[in-house]
């Protein structure tokens, strides 16, 4: 496991992490006091927030199947988060038992929730990568110890991209996405998730506020730019959609009838 030799991490409670604000949303205990009051304070304004992180979770699930039912055998996962089960190896080993899954985070907390996500079958292999999403060259050096890069790999960004700016000398995400596609073999495919104020763009301006009051800026995109993303590749059907219409499963469906979930989804190959 990169990383677990090092040095524990302290992990910086005075200040929210979107990953502990996303537990404490799916019901987690991972999170502390300054995470939970601003989930509840984002929850206040966006009563959609503990739906999308549900929605969201279950996304990555039907579009891991998806294309694990496809032949894909690799995955990469960047964003990771605290563990929830079933986590994405356990989608995908359920189907494929020699798939071979790479988490990344740079979150102490996931550090700390490692062992956990290393619980795979024998006949595959499951591995954490301590590492930043805007060091491509870190994730993917270390991805490659685990993954075979010259084969398809499945790269999951789920809930990860609105957390990026697009400034060409900041986080340039666009570009960002790029150099990681491209570093993939053809047959990958490109999972992802991203707010949107397209849907609900009150109730999604004001939590972005208070995410980047708290220090932890935020970037709902529009279909547009979120389809940018996906530039080159090929769209499984349904194509960009909302989350909760991505192939949907009856739970899905039945969320659908309690109201919007103001996030965009979709799933691309690489040709």
């Amino acid at each position: 496991m990169t990383g677990s030799d090092a040095a524990p991490l302290a992990v910086d409670t005075s200040r929210p992490h979107p990953a502990r604000v996303y537990d404490w949303w799916l019901g987690g205990k991972d999170n502390y006091p300054v995470d939970e009051e601003l989930a509840r304070r984002i929850l206040a304004v966006d009563e959609t927030a503990v739906r999308g992180a549900r929605a969201n979770r279950r996304f990555m699930h039907r579009a891991v199947r998806t294309v694990a039912e496809a032949g894909v055998r690799q995955f990469l996962d960047i964003g990771t988060g605290i563990p929830t089960e079933p986590n994405l190896h356990q989608v995908a080993q359920r189907i494929a038992p020699e798939a071979r899954v790479v988490y990344a985070d740079n979150d102490p907390i996931v550090l700390r929730h490692a062992e956990a996500l290393l619980r795979g079958t024998p006949e595959g292999a499951t591995d954490y990568v301590h590492a930043d999403v805007r060091d491509p060259d870190a994730v993917l050096r270390s991805a490659a110890e685990v993954l075979d890069l010259g084969r398809p790999v499945a790269l999951s960004l789920v809930a990860l991209t609105h957390y990026l700016g697009d400034a060409a000398d900041g986080d340039d995400v666009h570009g960002l996405l790029k150099r990681y596609v491209d570093a993939l073999a053809p047959g990958s495919h490109l999972i992802l998730s991203q707010v949107t104020a397209d849907l609900n763009p009150e109730a999604v301006g004001k939590a972005a506020g208070l995410f980047a009051r708290s220090g932890t800026p935020f970037f709902p995109r529009t279909l547009a730019e979120f389809s940018r993303f996906f530039d080159g590749l090929e769209l499984l059907g349904p194509g960009v959609i909302p989350v909760t219409g991505w192939r949907p499963d009856p739970e899905d469906v039945a969320v659908q009838a309690e109201g919007i979930v103001p996030v965009y989804a979709g799933v691309a190959r690489k040709p």
